[in-house]
This record gives structure tokens, C-alpha cells and sequence, in this order.
């Protein structure tokens, strides 16, 4: 497609980058850009008249109007080839609803009779929601791990990853080394993987362990009869079921998977002051499922996106299932924490600043939330007179709805947030006039 110069944009989601879903409509207006350099003026035009147009707090429905449709409006009898916008791992990122709703905005948007032809190409997994909102006459193209060709490449990866293991741990299988795995145990392990690499890949992880032994992990992996090829939820469940303590690791594991961008270990460690044994207890157990770089430098993150799923639903991972509500109320509990320290340059601080108000919206109201908060503004006015406007703004709406307000100091909290969310809008606005005036001024 790109050969043949009809590939107009392409966007890539993944949970490695979880915020990267603000910036999918600037990207793809970047790309037309340089793919149709006749609207190249009028998409600079829109952001110099628009200053918060790029912002992630800009709808998405004025940021296509503005950088895209109007822009190609212009191309309508000029580009009579068709185009093709691609949007890959649409599940990644996005949740349910806003997922849904990019869909159908886009979709909309640009199948107007005024428009160039652009045909949008969306990859991910079949999920109802995004089915759901997917128009009439959307043409669907099924991808199955069930082929005989995957099924033959997942054989090849488990029996080179197999004899790696085998070749290199001379202590466990003698030298020359031993046969191993038995032709059974192959077998039933490739059934296992049912053609799916991911579930072949962290099965290979959690076997290589180096300070466990290979046979006794293929075969707690192999106890546990299937019925059906690549179950990936029961294999969650038996590394779970490693942990000694699997309800307070699985709190830790689902703390991580809530984070709205990966931090890296130091930082986690600096977020969770108070459980940082609990911390490196789950990044030890849970290592086959869990990316961490080993230099330090690299966020922590999960290693597929299944795991969230799991961990979210209790279908799916049963007595494991951590609620949303508790996860977040443990982070913002954390994240005021660390705020309360007023160590600015502690390596989680931005983190904490900017979005405990996020993970606030998002938390079941526990007394010890509540208390903790109610504790952060009054005894830190000033820090919250100089917070940015979006925070407190998440975090007014949250204090002032039913769900939160319990008590006379829990009015008396949302008060002082409300007070501080117009200073600080206050002080937003006049930082924008101010920014609007040096661009807008005439050159001398």
C-alpha cells in the first residue's frame, strides 16, 4: 500500500504507551500532511488559531473537524485515488467506550460526499464494543491462530526455546544433556499454546526461570488438563498460584496494570514507599508476565495486553479479580503520599502531581482516602494554589458528586479543591491571553 502511495496515515496503539491515545488525531494530521502537502497551510492555520487544538483535553470530535476533514475539504475534485488510514491495536489502549467512540467519530466524519475516498483500516481484537461500533457495510477480515502455518511456527519456537533451556542448564540435565521435554509433554504443551505465540512465549518464560527447575515448571504447567488450545486465562492462574500471598501480590500486579503510563522501577519504588517489598516480591514472581528492564531505564509493564483483561474481569481470573475502584483508590492513596512529602524531585513526583486526580475520579471512597485528602488540602493551600488547572478539575468533580461527600469535612475538602481549581483556572487563562498576544503580535 505504501509502494503503491495510497497509504495516507497510520497509527499504533500499545499498552506500553498508555497515554498514546491523546495524540492519534494530531499524528494522523501530521501524516496527511506530509502525504497531501496542498493542505499543509490550512492544518497550520487551524493550530495557530486554535492554541489548545493538539491538546489531550480537546475533544476529539473538534480535533478532526479542524486537522482533518476541514483540510480535506480541499482535495475533493483534486484526489480522485483512493486513501487508506490505518489504525493498528485499536484495543490496546483505549477502554471500552472510548474506543467505541473513535470508531463511529471516524467513521462519520469521513464519509462524507464532500471528502476525498479514505478507507479506514482498523486492527484488533474482536471485542463486542468495537463490533458494536463498527457502521453498516464495514467489511471484516477474521485473522485465526487455528491455521496450519501458525500452529507449525508455534511448534518451531517451543522446541528451540526447549533445547536452549536444556543446553544451557548442564546442572539440571547432565552434560551431554538429557532428553527433554517427552514427546507427550511436547505435545500436550503445543496443544496448550493452541497456535498463539503469546501464550507460547510466557510459557517459555516462566519455564527458563533461573532459580526454579525447568521440569518441575513444565510440569505444574502440564498438571492442569485443558479442554481447549491457548488457554491464556488459566495459565495466568497458575503463575498466580505460585505467590505465597497471591490476594496481596495480584493488589500489586493490578496497581502496575493501572498506571496511565509506565514508570520505570525506581519510580515504582519511590510510588509505592510503604510496599516496596511487596513491589519487588510481584516483579519476582509475576517476571514471566512482566516486562522490566533489567538496566533500570524502561518503564514496567505488562508483557500482553490479556493480562489486563484478566485481572479486570472476574470471569476470567475468578478468586484473582482486584476491582478498578480499589486499585485506584490505592494509587491515589500513594500518589498523595508522595505529594505530602513535598520532595519535588523524587523520581515518581510528576507522576504523582499530574494525575492524582485521575486515579481519584476513578476510586472507591474509602475513609482512609477521604481522611488523606482532607489532610493534602488543608495543609497544603499554597501547594494547591500553584497545581495545575486539570487535576484540581478532575478532582472538584469527583469531590462535589454524591458517591464522595459523607461528611462535614468531606464538604469542607471539596471547598477548599473548588477555591483552588479557579485560582488555578484563573491562572491558566492568563497564561493563554498571554501566549495568544506574543503569537498574534505584528512583527516590527
Amino acid at each position: 500500500m505504501k509502494k503503491a502511495r495510497r497509504l495516507a496515515a497510520t497509527f499504533f496503539f500499545s499498552h506500553k504507551h498508555a497515554q498514546s491515545g491523546a495524540k492519534i488525531i494530531p499524528t494522523i494530521a501530521y501524516q496527511l500532511a506530509l502525504t497531501f502537502p496542498r493542505i499543509r497551510d490550512d492544518i497550520t492555520r487551524a493550530v495557530e488559531g486554535d492554541r489548545m487544538l493538539l491538546s489531550s483535553h480537546k475533544s476529539r470530535s473538534d480535533q478532526i473537524q479542524e486537522l482533518i476533514v476541514s483540510p480535506l475539504h480541499a482535495l475533493k475534485f483534486r484526489q480522485n485515488t483512493p486513501y487508506a488510514i490505518i489504525v493498528d491495536a485499536l484495543d490496546e489502549c483505549f477502554s471500552a467506550a472510548e474506543a467505541a467512540r473513535l470508531v463511529a467519530l471516524l467513521t462519520e466524519m469521513l464519509s462524507g460526499p464532500d471528502l476525498p475516498i479514505i478507507h479506514l483500516i482498523f486492527t484488533s481484537r474482536p471485542e463486542v464494543h468495537i463490533r458494536t461500533a463498527m457502521q453498516a457495510g464495514i467489511h471484516e477480515i477474521s485473522l485465526t491462530t487455528r491455521d496450519g502455518n501458525t500452529i507449525q511456527d508455534v511448534r518451531f519456537f517451543l522446541r528451540a526455546s526447549l533445547d536452549s533451556i536444556r543446553t544451557s542448564r548442564p546442572a539440571v540435565f547432565g552434560q551431554p544433556p538429557e532428553p527433554w521435554p517427552s514427546d507427550d509433554e511436547f505435545e500436550t504443551l503445543v496443544f496448550k499454546a493452541g497456535g498463539l505465540f503469546v501464550y507460547a512465549a510466557m510459557t517459555i518464560n516462566f519455564i527458563s526461570v533461573t532459580r526454579h527447575h525447568p521440569k518441575q515448571r513444565l510440569a505444574l504447567l502440564l498438571r492442569e488438563k485443558s479442554t481447549v488450545g491457548a488457554d491464556i486465562d488459566q495459565l495466568y492462574r497458575q503463575i498466580i498460584a505460585t505467590s505465597d500471598n497471591p490476594v496481596v501480590h495480584c493488589r500489586m500486579l493490578a496497581s502496575i496494570i493501572h498506571l496511565y503510563i509506565p514508570l520505570r522501577l525506581v519510580e515504582l519504588q519511590n510510588l509505592f514507599y510503604d510496599d516496596q517489598e511487596t513491589l519487588a516480591m510481584t516483579l519476582e514472581i509475576f517476571s514471566p508476565i512482566i516486562l522490566n528492564p533489567p538496566d533500570g531505564n524502561g518503564g514496567v509493564e505488562i508483557y500482553h495486553a490479556s493480562l489486563r483483561d484478566f485481572i479486570s474481569d472476574p470471569l476470567h481470573s475468578k478468586h484473582y479479580h482486584v476491582y478498578a475502584t480499589h486499585t485506584n483508590e490505592y494509587l491515589a492513596i500513594c500518589c498523595l503520599h508522595l505529594l505530602l512529602r513535598e520532595t519535588p524531585g523524587d523520581p515518581a513526583y510528576n507522576y504523582a502531581y499530574q494525575l492524582w486526580g485521575d486515579h481519584l475520579s476513578r476510586a472507591y471512597p474509602g475513609s482512609k482516602l477521604r481522611h488523606l485528602l482532607a489532610l493534602f488540602t488543608k495543609s497544603h493551600c499554597i501547594t494547591l494554589d500553584y497545581m495545575d488547572y486539570y487535576p484540581l478539575h478532575t478532582a472538584r468533580e469527583t469531590c462535589l458528586s454524591l458517591k464522595w461527600i459523607r461528611s462535614l469535612s468531606d464538604i469542607t475538602t471539596a471547598w477548599r479543591v473548588v477555591k483552588a481549581t479557579r485560582r488555578a483556572n484563573n491562572a491558566r487563562k492568563q497564561t493563554e491571553l498571554i501566549v495568544n498576544k506574543f503569537f498574534t503580535r505584528p512583527l516590527a
